[in-house]
């Protein structure tokens, strides 16, 4: 099984009493533990992962579904186990938030298979690892999902908090400018894209409870609380994005509001100067018998009279409350 390294991550035979053994990828051929279970994580893109599937006895189906290309959150019941599509927030360095990176599971029994893509690690999974490797074993597969999934959904509820503390500040400041604007438009797709995955992996959860003879009663419930965490977060991204669009709207009215109150102050400049246009443009004529030409004091004269005008219509304004 050497030639399997590169799809093979991890693998751990878990027994009873909560001790694990660590397994490498030549010992997945070996039988599953009578008591207990296996989990195997593997890489699904990787060339050899569709031979290392088959030696752990899955079908061709259940192997071509771990390793399609595309999913999307959802259940799948085939004969005794489920094929379980998730997806997580997305905390890889250099990645986006809303990427959700897609977990593919198959549980059967005394077998969980965990599937990822390459550069794309769930930090849930990472972590119920570390838990497990530290004494917090699961007892079988199904408390293991449940654990994969609490973690999961621990995740986005910290993302979703996130969002809504952003929008807390932004709702706090008195004015917002420009840049506010592209922070709430990158929070809007942020809020659309985590939501789009997470309403069908609520349907998923609901979808496994109702799986016959794979979820425990004693566990039934767990389960049904992920599933409503999910609703809860659901609720909280529609009401996230509605606060959005309402601070987006703010944002454009306040933007309207300054240009408006520059057009008016430039009417008010305009109107006050129109009537001195006027003037000036009647009396810049070079035409025959324009008056003033012969008397010393015109220019004072007229300088003094549009200085006159622009006061009137000044005050003017002011009583007609136009200013």
């Amino acid at each position: 099984m050497a030639q399997l390294n590169d799809a093979f991550l991890w693998a751990y035979d878990v027994k009873p009493s909560g001790e694990t053994d660590t397994l490498d990828a030549a010992q997945l051929t070996s039988v599953l533990p009578e008591q207990g279970y296996r989990w195997v994580h593997i890489q699904s893109d990787a060339p050899e992962a569709a031979a290392l599937l088959h030696g752990l006895g899955l079908s061709e189906d259940v192997s071509d579904s771990l390793m399609a290309l595309q999913t999307r959150p959802r259940v799948i019941p085939v004969n005794r186990g489920a094929l379980v599509f998730l997806r997580g927030i997305n905390v890889n360095p250099g990645a986006e938030p809303e990427d959700m990176v897609s977990l593919r599971l198959w549980i059967s029994g005394s077998l969980i298979v965990t599937a990822r893509r390459h550069d794309r690690k769930l930090m849930s999974v990472q972590d119920t690892r570390t838990s497990l490797e530290q004494g917090e074993v699961p007892g079988s597969t199904t408390e293991l999902l449940i654990a994969l999934l609490t973690r999961i959904a621990d995740r986005i509820h910290d993302k979703v908090e996130d969002i809504d503390e952003s929008l807390g500040d932004y709702e706090a400041q008195e004015s917002l400018n420009k840049q506010d604007r592209n922070q709430l438009a990158m929070l809007r797709r942020q809020t659309a894209s985590i939501r789009r995955h997470l309403a069908p992996q609520r349907d998923a959860l609901e979808t496994l409870v109702r799986v016959p003879g794979l979820i425990p009663d004693s566990l039934a419930f767990d389960l049904r609380d992920q599933s409503d965490r999910m609703t809860r977060s659901i609720e909280d991204l529609d009401l996230a994005r509605e606060r959005a669009i309402v601070l987006q709207d703010e944002l454009r009215n306040q933007i309207a509001d300054k240009q408006n109150i520059r057009m008016y102050v430039l009417s008010m400049i305009t109107a006050i100067f129109l009537p001195l246009s006027f003037l000036t443009g009647v009396f810049g004529m070079n035409v025959a018998g324009l008056p003033g030409t012969e008397t010393p004091n015109a220019f004072t004269l007229l300088m003094l009279s549009m200085g006159v005008l622009a006061v009137f219509m000044l005050f003017a304004m002011l009583w007609k409350k136009w200013l």
